[in-house]
């Protein structure tokens, strides 16, 4: 079943990152353009040797996308059907399609919108090239407390589910979690390196524009893994039966 499971996630991924990779295409890229275009006219951060570009912004914006964004998609789609047969049946006692869409929407805030908050995503001309390795570090860093974080959450829901309500034990997840993630945030440093001169309506939709592909992403893998494996199920119960 996990390899039925896998394939399934895999899939999922696959079709999510080509939706992903068109809703980018369409809302993302020209806002990368349009500061591309600021870089290049203010030349605020130009550096010696890098007036050529090694990939044409065509190729990047196109086929590269579409070829990131499904190697991203496959794996990310890979590793939601393994923490979804993880779940299923032992931490949450719900159905296959409204489990995968829980797991779908509870990805996007731990895994997207948590590290958005502290650094969000930003465009070219923002951002120092003396700083790349370190807001890198400290990106991933709140990332993966970020998942370490949501692990707690639910540790900590499964221990007060036999002691308190179900309503109090998921409050109580969701709060050990908060807590986690609100400390780390003031611990880690604050990296605000955007221009006075850039456009802040530009910055603005491209870092919605970013969080809502990457949303994208994990809804389409969300809803289209639950109906696949919702009717494997459905098809393995009728052979037992």
């Amino acid at each position: 079943m996990m390899k039925h499971m896998l394939w399934r996630g895999m899939l999922s991924g696959i079709l999510g990152a080509l939706i992903a990779a068109t809703f980018a295409l369409v809302f993302a890229e020209p806002k990368i353009d349009a500061a591309i275009a600021f870089e290049a006219a203010h030349a605020a951060h130009a550096m010696p040797g890098m007036d050529e570009e090694l990939v044409s912004r065509t190729i990047q914006k196109t086929a590269g996308l579409y070829t990131a964004m499904l190697m991203y998609g496959t794996a990310l789609g890979g590793l939601f059907a393994i923490v979804f047969a993880v779940l299923y049946g032992r931490v949450v006692q719900i159905g296959p399609r409204s489990l995968s869409l829980l797991l779908a929407l509870a990805t996007v805030v731990v895994i997207v919108l948590v590290p958005a908050i502290k650094y969000p995503p930003t465009p070219p001309a923002v951002g120092l090239h003396e700083t790349v390795r370190l807001r890198t570090v400290v990106y991933f860093g709140m990332l993966g407390f970020s998942v370490l974080a949501a692990v707690a959450g639910v540790w900590i829901r499964r221990r007060l589910s036999g002691r308190s309500s179900a309503i109090d034990a998921i409050l109580g997840g969701v709060v050990g979690y908060v807590a986690l993630v609100a400390a780390l945030q003031l611990l880690l440093p604050t990296i605000d390196e955007v221009p006075a001169t850039f456009p802040a309506s530009l910055l603005w939709q491209f870092r919605i524009a970013s969080i809502a592909t990457q949303t994208v992403l994990f809804v389409v893998i969300g809803v289209a893994f639950g109906w696949q494996i919702d009717r494997t199920l459905r098809e393995r119960h009728a052979v037992e039966r």
